[in-house]
């Protein structure tokens, strides 16, 4: 399986290292895309001997079967629909992206008719399948809380407008409370969960998002409750942050990473 990956941060980094020590069996990575030669894909690229490329046509030069985007919801809308329409199967982190439903629907159609995968992983939360069952009987409510510690708001505009001094909390700061269809493009990188829990439930409009912000806490935190015909579901994941990013959880990195192994396997178990 020949593999492209969009983007060059940390989940980017942990694709090479598996696919290098072949935890990911026949994966070979061939190329990783960034604007320019100052991205750090660049030296990534160079690091683990990959091909580095900074557009579409370089990209499918390469030849990939499945592409990984790893970098923004920028970089979802710039190349996913060029890539399965060409049949190339497209792996979507910044799942936040398809809030957009034309952008979404444009996506599927594409899969559709070129019959590539489109997959947008779990991340850093689970119980998908249990929501995909229990919406086919009917379900009556979706909520998820994300709780993360000040860090991870940092640098955000939505929070920067909100006046709050995250230096200095000294109990949970509520930073939203709404659809997720209101609250995802608020936060791009940090509840794209929120996205993927919207796709495979009840929708963006129907499922509520709050994002807190909490300095007693270590690691990030998500609670999800669903109500419905089959029974009440509640989960709750306390994920550790990774290393370099902790917008990001470590298990949403790893998820990215089954969600590779499952590209190809004709066997699957669970989601």
């Amino acid at each position: 399986m020949r593999v492209g990956i969009i983007g060059g941060g940390t989940i980017a980094r942990l694709f090479l290292e598996h696919i290098r020590r072949g935890d990911l069996g026949e994966a070979m990575a061939v190329a990783i895309v960034g604007r320019s030669v100052a991205s750090r894909g660049h030296a990534l690229a160079q690091e683990y001997g990959v091909a580095f490329v900074t557009g579409l046509d370089g990209l499918i030069a390469q030849h990939p079967d499945v592409v990984v985007e790893t970098a923004s919801h920028d970089a979802v809308r710039e190349y996913a629909e060029a890539l399965l329409a060409r049949g190339i199967a497209v792996i979507v982190l910044s799942g936040g992206a398809l809030c957009d439903d034309a952008l979404r629907e444009r996506l599927e159609r594409a899969a559709v008719k070129s019959g590539a995968l489109l997959y947008v992983p779990s991340g850093g939360i689970g119980g998908l399948d249990a929501l995909k069952a229990a919406c086919i009987a009917g379900v009556d409510e979706v909520t998820i809380a994300v709780t993360k510690p000040p860090a991870a708001w940092k640098g955000i505009a939505y929070v920067e407008k909100l006046d709050v001094d995250l230096h200095n909390l000294h109990g949970p700061c509520v930073l939203f409370d709404g659809s997720a269809r209101e609250g995802v493009p608020y936060f791009p990188a940090n509840v794209n969960i929120a996205a993927v829990l919207s796709m495979a439930g009840i929708g963006f409009d129907r499922t509520r998002l709050t994002v807190v912000a909490d300095p007693a806490l270590n690691y990030n935190t998500h609670v999800i409750e669903i109500k419905g015909k089959t029974g009440n579901i509640s989960i709750r994941l306390e994920n550790v942050p990774a290393p370099e990013n902790p917008r990001t959880a470590w298990l949403a990195c790893y998820s990215a990473l089954a969600a590779l192994k499952l590209a190809k396997s004709p066997v699957r178990y669970g989601t």
